[in-house]
């Protein structure tokens, strides 16, 4: 019981922190609506596709982009999560977080569950607008996609606890930010098949292949129209794995990069 009392306790503020910062839901909707309603657009008109039936089911660029999306937002939120360790470290609500009696690596994992939730909420707001707006995956597909969700969330989430051991200052992580987010969303397949990545650029191509954001995506995409890409799935987990071990080594007082810097958990 107090195990999941803790939970609890993680969980429901990380939740009242989204609920209050009503425009962190905002912006979080906003990118990826952008790239749906402007862009691909764009890119029908590009490709010929006639725009006489602007709601049709299944139009070809949206349906691909959409799972690309779905990573855009567990991405941003999940630096975004990262983002507030930073500013509770400097707060010094952190610290009374980790001198609890629990082991970090319980409590680093409840912070992250807590932040895969907010962007599981996220998502499904974001695939509620597009069956409206005409782009509707099978129905089941949409429970398929939370297992992966779930991954993915801590896969992202999981890489900002790691770059969050190495900035002491929040103004110094928002650009870290910006260094991470943007290579690993425009050199992944999120808007475009590595088929076509591999024609314009092989070395753009094999960059995009060994990042671990294209296997997520991939693993969303699958599952989204109910299949299974079980080597998406095996990468996604594996690389999850390795970057949840190494932030929560990053997070120990002793060996990790908060003893290097003076710091046990402030």
């Amino acid at each position: 019981m107090p195990w999941l009392h803790c939970l609890r306790g993680v969980v429901s503020r990380e939740l009242l922190r989204f609920l209050h910062q009503r425009s962190r839901f905002l912006a979080a909707l906003v990118r990826p609506l952008v790239w749906l309603f402007v862009f691909a657009a764009g890119f029908r008109m590009a490709l010929g596709v006639a725009m006489t039936e602007p709601y049709q089911t299944y139009i070809l660029y949206e349906v691909y982009i959409v799972p690309g999306l779905v990573g855009m937002i567990q991405l941003f939120n999940g630096m975004q999560s990262s983002l507030s360790m930073v500013y509770d470290r400097e707060m010094g609500s952190m610290r009374v977080l980790l001198v609890s009696p629990f082991p970090r690596w319980y409590l680093l994992v409840c912070k992250l569950l807590a932040s895969t939730l907010v962007s599981v909420v996220q998502v499904y707001v974001f695939l509620a607008i597009a069956w409206w707006y005409g782009i509707q995956a099978p129905p089941l597909g949409y429970l398929w996609i939370l297992p992966t969700l779930v991954v993915t969330g801590f896969m992202v989430g999981s890489l900002g606890l790691l770059l969050s051991t190495f900035v002491r200052q929040l103004e110094n992580f928002a650009g870290i930010m910006n260094f991470v987010i943007f290579p690993m969303f425009f050199l992944s397949s999120a808007l475009y098949p590595l088929w076509r990545i591999r024609e314009g650029s092989y070395l753009v191509y094999q960059i995009a292949a060994l990042n671990p954001f294209t296997q997520a995506v991939e693993m969303i995409r699958f599952a989204l129209y109910e299949r299974v890409n079980l080597e998406a799935i095996l990468i996604s987990v594996v690389v999850t794995l390795v970057l949840l071990g190494l932030a929560i080594l990053g997070y120990n007082p002793s060996r990790g990069m908060m003893a290097r810097k003076g710091g046990g958990g402030d």
